[in-house]
Formats: structure tokens, C-alpha cells, sequence
């Protein structure tokens, strides 16, 4: 039997046909079922060709997703700015670059479209994903995030 750790993922656009997976993955990931919630990313990704969104297959099995995009002035950022909005990996395969190869092949579809800086959002105290954004090349912007509670 081969390590998966040594195979590469073929990165592919997301479909609809790869819905259920991502739930499952994303219940794996938090711990909670969101249906609703990945019906609505994913028939926005399919109207807006501003969103990229990719799945990462080992045999034949979705394993990963990323979805970001790029601005297009959106709250005064310019169209040169890009985002990531969400990247979620199957637990039983998290440690093997897949997560990375999204990005990787992200970025690629992001520059296409001119974008030249990349943006996203993470948890201060998050400290694995703080690490994996570094390990990525991120580091601390110029915006702030504001928030309030009501």
C-alpha cells in the first residue's frame, strides 16, 4: 500500500457534485453539521467569476477545499487584492502539503485575474493556522478588524 504522504493531489475546480464531501469534511473539521451554509458558498461560487474555488482529490476522493476570490472594490480594497474565505482539509489527511497545493494553485488563478496582494482572516489565538499562514508567506497587514458586540 502507497503513503498518501507521497502523493500529489490533483487540484481541480469545485462542482456541486463535490457538496456532500465538503460537508463532511467541514463536519470533521468543526464538529457541526452546515448544509445551508455550503449550498449558499457553493451556488455563489458558480454565479460570481470573481470567486475561485478548488478541491483537492487523492484517489479519486475529494480530501481538501479552498474557496477565496479577488476583491473587486469590495468595502474600498482594490480589485488587486485577493482573499482567501475558507480552506478545509480531512483531518486523516491534514500534514501532507494538500492545504498548501489549494493555495499554491490558487494563487496562480488569483494572479490571472490581477491580483497581487492576498488577504484573509484568522483567530489571534488560533496559533496552528497563524503559523500555517506564515509558513505560507502571510504576515500581519494593514487593515484592522473592527468588531462590536450587540
Amino acid at each position: 500500500m502507497s503513503d498518501e504522504s507521497s502523493l500529489s493531489p490533483v487540484i481541480r475546480p469545485m462542482g456541486p457534485a463535490d457538496l456532500d464531501r465538503i460537508i463532511e469534511i467541514d463536519v470533521k473539521v468543526l464538529g457541526k453539521q452546515r448544509p445551508e451554509y455550503w449550498e449558499m458558498k457553493l451556488d455563489l461560487v458558480q454565479k460570481r467569476p470573481q470567486i475561485s474555488s478548488l478541491v483537492a482529490e487523492l484517489d479519486g476522493r475529494v480530501v481538501g477545499f479552498i474557496i477565496g476570490g479577488a476583491s473587486r472594490w469590495e468595502y474600498g480594497v482594490p480589485e488587486s487584492v485577493g482573499w482567501i474565505d475558507t480552506i478545509g482539509v480531512d483531518p486523516a489527511c491534514q500534514r501532507k502539503g494538500i492545504a498548501k497545493r489549494l493555495f499554491e494553485e490558487m494563487v496562480k488563478g488569483l494572479k490571472k485575474m490581477g491580483v497581487d496582494t492576498i488577504t484573509t482572516f484568522v483567530n489571534r489565538r488560533d496559533w496552528i493556522l497563524l503559523k500555517f499562514f506564515k509558513n505560507l508567506g502571510f504576515q500581519k497587514g494593514d487593515m484592522i478588524n473592527l468588531e462590536m458586540d450587540i
